[in-house]
């Protein structure tokens, strides 16, 4: 590796380092606390653990019952954090989310004033349930919250407070009535969560432990002030120049082009690829999982197990691949298959 193409940044300070130490050891406090509540699902907390640890927004995907909200809502209260739960639904308005300027009087003066009223927008943790039953117009507001952490209302711009998080829920069964999201917004989430039914003994527990009064109390490791020294820790954490060009062969061998360079299946299921916005989340995740996992370094592994979160609502199948049942978990194993990983450089 160059020093011209090596990543410039560092985690070698006594203070870095430490944080480093402190976020693994968060990482096992947090998870021991949430399975107090969350019964099985590992894979799903591993990835909106991570989210948070990036300072990402993320889709959660499932049907009904499987404890999309019950989950988000445990995780802000483990770690401290105000909550809001919107259920989108079909007349919800813009204003509805964001919030809006209200008339007020003056108690002494009789003068009359407008006031913004904070929207439920404005809380650490955004649960935006069901996203898909509410028009673009709605849609959009909240697109606007997750890009730049901040609403914008009648000329006014109003800050979001930090750090901030968007989970989104979509019931993948039920689609009557909806409005798909739009790739511009899709491609906001760094994630797609896929949660599935749990195994016989462990939807068994859920049973036993759901219909009984719930005792539980969570002790709370990391707070705000914690999760945004560590978003900032990521962001500092070196990534290899061959982990970040396997990053970026991966989304760019996901788009169709014209040219031969174009893998075949890719030709034929795919309608359109990856963003760069893909490459650059998975690097994001494969730092935050390094770091959680003791290490200070991303390898090649760490991206190919954040793939098919990252890349599935990314990569668009066209009619051909949905005639022939093949899923975009079938077209990323392929191109995790396609794409060679470097053999040296590391």
């Amino acid at each position: 590796m160059t020093e011209e193409t090596q990543d410039t940044n560092r985690v070698e300070t006594e203070v870095d380092l430490a944080l480093a130490d402190r976020m693994r050891d968060a990482r096992e406090a947090i998870l021991a606390e949430i399975r107090k509540r969350i019964i099985g699902q590992e894979a799903v907390v591993e990835q909106v653990l991570l989210s948070l640890f990036v300072g990402g927004n993320s889709l959660l995907v499932g049907v009904p019952g499987l404890a999309k909200t019950l989950l988000i809502k445990t995780v802000s209260d483990v770690l401290d954090l105000s909550f809001s739960r919107i259920q989108f639904t079909p007349d919800l308005m813009p204003s509805d989310i964001t919030g809006t300027d209200l008339i007020q009087e003056d108690a002494d003066t009789g003068r009359r004033f407008m006031k913004f009223e904070e929207g439920p927008i404005f809380a650490n943790i955004v649960l935006a349930d069901e996203i898909n039953r509410t028009p673009p117009k709605t849609q959009a507001a909240l697109l606007e919250a997750m890009q730049e952490k901040h609403v914008s209302v009648q000329g006014h711009t109003y800050p979001l407070t930090l750090p901030f998080h968007v989970f989104a829920t979509q019931n993948p069964i039920e689609l009557e009535g909806t409005y798909p999201l739009p790739e511009a917004q899709l491609d906001r989430f760094m994630f797609e969560i896929l949660i599935d039914h749990l195994s016989e003994s462990e939807e068994l527990e859920v049973v036993r432990t759901t219909t009984r009064v719930d005792t539980t109390e969570f002790r709370n490791t990391i707070g705000a002030k914690d999760l945004i020294a560590f978003q900032r820790l990521v962001r500092e954490v070196p990534a290899p120049d061959p982990v970040l060009r396997y990053a970026v062969s991966l989304v760019r061998a996901s788009r169709p082009s014209r040219n031969g360079d174009t893998a075949p299946f890719v030709k034929e299921w795919v309608a359109y690829g990856a963003s760069v916005r893909a490459a650059q989340y998975l690097i994001l995740g494969a730092k935050a999982r390094a770091l959680t996992m003791g290490r200070y370094t991303p390898t090649f592994e760490d991206v190919r197990e954040l793939a098919h979160p990252v890349l599935r609502h990314r990569v668009l199948r066209n009619f051909h691949a949905e005639s022939e049942g093949k899923t975009q978990g079938d077209i990323i194993d392929m191109l995790l298959e396609h794409v060679p990983v470097p053999s040296s450089g590391m």
